[in-house]
């Protein structure tokens, strides 16, 4: 979607052949990236079986980091998606017509960088707009929750053997 609001001003075959590269070189980053992770401990256990001791630490350091790698990815997602789920929730409301969230969050924003000045206010605001938006997307997120664990809601009566009963 960046990408198409990018080129969108392009002709139709640029815009196309521009979108295809970038949908290839995202994807070959990311699922290159996801492989790395999910060989990681594998490529350590190989080098902590090898003679060298050098390559035996390097081994035994990445399989000892997986743990930690996997938790702060877990947790790195957690807080994009709601500052990103969030974001997308403000902007949308504000297209539909319902301004307010999303003004509250720019006169914030605003008024930090205002306060500060310079790249700092700058980044500042920025920081209050991503977490505003974090904020909204928590929100948003416990509400779902509640709609779907607590409220009787969609729940299915169980049987004996785990499976849903005849109605």
């Amino acid at each position: 979607v960046i990408a198409l609001n990018e080129v969108e001003d392009e002709p139709l075959l640029s815009r196309a052949l521009i979108l295809v590269f970038v949908a290839i070189a995202i994807t070959v980053v990311v699922y290159g990236a996801v492989a790395l992770i999910v060989k990681m401990d594998d490529i350590g256990l190989r080098l902590a079986l090898r003679d060298s001791p050098r390559s035996q630490r390097f081994g035994h350091a990445l399989v000892a980091a997986m743990p930690r790698l996997l938790a702060a990815i877990s947790l790195i997602g957690t807080l994009a998606m709601l500052w990103v789920g969030g974001h997308i929730l403000l902007a949308s409301l504000d297209e539909l017509g319902l301004h307010a969230p999303y003004d509250l969050v720019h006169e914030l924003e605003h008024a930090v960088h205002d306060a500060v000045g310079s790249w700092v206010g700058s980044l500042l605001g920025w920081v209050v707009n991503t977490v505003a938006s974090a904020v909204v997307g928590l929100l948003v997120g416990a509400v779902a929750v509640v709609v779907m664990h607590v409220l009787p809601f969609g729940k299915r009566e169980k049987s004996e053997g785990h499976e849903p009963a005849q109605h």
